[in-house]
């Protein structure tokens, strides 16, 4: 009997690197393969929308991010850790591919696999590779690239393949996009995974400001850390508009595909997303991003006349206000950046990964 194939994915950190990582994993069980996670505390967060079959590892990892000088001169020796655990089980339990997505768990699987000599690669959502991605451009197998064009490393070939979107929103993928009109509109505000301070600091007053007979129509969805959920919460109610405020949202496509306009960073999840549903945004990149990795990521979008770009040096209240009057006063435009939005989606970015994949392994499922 042939083996099973066998895939190790590794990611965590944030939904940016998680939401590929799951997409990879549904598509890789639908084709028979056996699929394991490895992450760690704070990408375990995500994993509730993982297949209930997909083996999930928590991993010791590190990050010099957070944390003080103790927590991150014990970096390395967490780190050190994390790869000679992880070597021993792929010694044990040898997979056929491994699949890194980024991000600081990732370092221990991938890093087992170059020891080992198994096929791997990795896959960056971005325009610019993560210090991670980065670290193993030049000794995996291959890159698999979600934004184009990608910087790379001098004599680094990349792959464009789109970055994977959930089932969830390939269920959305081109719905029908009802214009802005004077009946209820919908705005969905999303500031990555994590939530966005200044989205929650201008976007709520943005929308207070809109011309009365627009706003008595508007319901809004926003998505803000749980330090601001109560003071976002409260502004709505005390400017009388009606507003769902969440730390996070389990059903960001529904809600997506149900707007008329979305608010957001463009971190490269939240691009796909956007693109594949085919909604008009106004897009905040975080100012912060390593290499000013989310305005690259926006580039496809803009220059397509599918969304509003504002830097974040330039946003107010009175700016964004205007730009969302403008988008929600005018359905033709609204309809055409939906539409030029959609041209820029990738729905078939998992099955290009799922390629890169085979291409690396002969293992085939069982039949």
């Amino acid at each position: 009997m042939t083996k099973t194939p066998f895939m190790v994915i590794a990611a965590g950190g944030t939904g940016g690197h998680m939401f590929p990582a799951q997409a990879l994993a549904e598509e890789m069980l639908r084709q028979g393969w056996r699929v394991k996670l490895s992450t760690d505390g704070r990408g375990a967060r995500y994993t509730d929308g993982f297949p209930h079959v997909v083996e999930i590892e928590e991993i010791t990892s590190a990050t010099f991010a957070r944390g003080g000088k103790l927590a991150k001169l014990a970096v390395p020796f967490k780190i050190l850790g994390g790869i000679l655990s992880m070597t021993l089980r792929m010694m044990r339990d040898k997979p056929d591919v491994v699949v890194g997505f980024g991000g600081y768990p990732a370092i221990p699987a991938v890093t087992a696999a170059w020891m080992l000599r198994l096929p791997r690669m990795i896959h960056e959502q971005n325009g610019v590779l993560g210090w991670v991605n980065k670290l193993f451009a030049k000794r995996v197998d291959t890159v698999a690239c979600g934004t184009w064009p990608t910087d790379l490393p001098a004599g680094v070939e990349g792959f464009h393949t789109g970055n994977p979107v959930r089932g969830s929103v390939l269920e959305k993928a081109g719905a029908p996009y009802i214009p802005p009109g004077d009946y209820p509109m919908s705005i969905l505000v999303i500031g990555g995974s994590q939530g966005a301070r200044i989205l929650s600091d201008v976007v709520p007053e943005a929308i207070a400001n809109l011309p009365i007979d627009m706003l008595r129509n508007i319901n809004v969805s926003h998505q803000a850390r749980g330090e601001d959920e109560d003071r976002v919460r409260a502004f709505y109610d005390q400017a009388g508009i009606r507003a769902d405020v969440q730390p996070f949202f389990r059903d960001v496509p529904r809600r997506m595909g149900e707007a008329q306009l979305v608010i957001s960073r463009s971190g490269a999840s939240s691009i796909a997303d956007i693109s594949v549903i085919g909604r008009p945004s106004v897009l905040i990149p975080f100012a912060a991003a390593t290499g000013d990795h989310q305005t690259a990521n926006a580039r496809g979008l803009t220059e397509a006349d599918a969304a509003v770009l504002i830097p974040e040096s330039l946003l107010d209240s009175a700016t964004l206000s205007r730009h969302i009057t403008a988008i929600l006063e005018n359905p033709d435009a609204a309809i055409q950046m939906a539409h030029s939005a959609l041209e820029q989606g990738r729905p078939d970015a998992t099955e290009a990964l799922v390629a890169l994949v085979d291409k690396l392994s002969p293992a085939t499922p069982n039949t």
